[in-house]
């Protein structure tokens, strides 16, 4: 799924007030943080991840890993912080980030 720039600026606006929800360390993408990060995006479709890994190639290559496996957009990298988004299938409105 691609983004128009409209949204993108849209979902920046919104990402810039988020703290990250998930951390992803050394260990790489672990099954439980694959299931936090598609958790958290069913409920607030648009977050933050940290990667706390020190090599930027890798870091890349987990980012790219991880939103190809929840099915999810990068919105925006920046240092060590991802925005992804992925649009929920029943979002509610006290949990999204888009409806609140």
């Amino acid at each position: 799924m691609s983004l128009t720039p409209e949204q993108k600026k849209q979902y920046r606006t919104i990402g810039h007030n988020l703290n990250p929800i998930v951390t992803v360390a050394g260990k790489g993408l672990t099954e439980n943080i694959q299931l936090e990060v598609d958790r958290a995006l069913e409920d607030h479709e648009l977050i933050k991840v940290k990667f706390a890994v020190g090599d930027r190639e890798i870091k890349k290559q987990l980012i790219k890993e991880l939103c190809t496996i929840v099915e999810a957009t990068i919105v925006q990298e920046i240092g060590n912080i991802a925005l992804i988004y992925r649009p929920s299938i029943d979002p509610n409105p006290k949990l999204s980030n888009l409806l609140r």
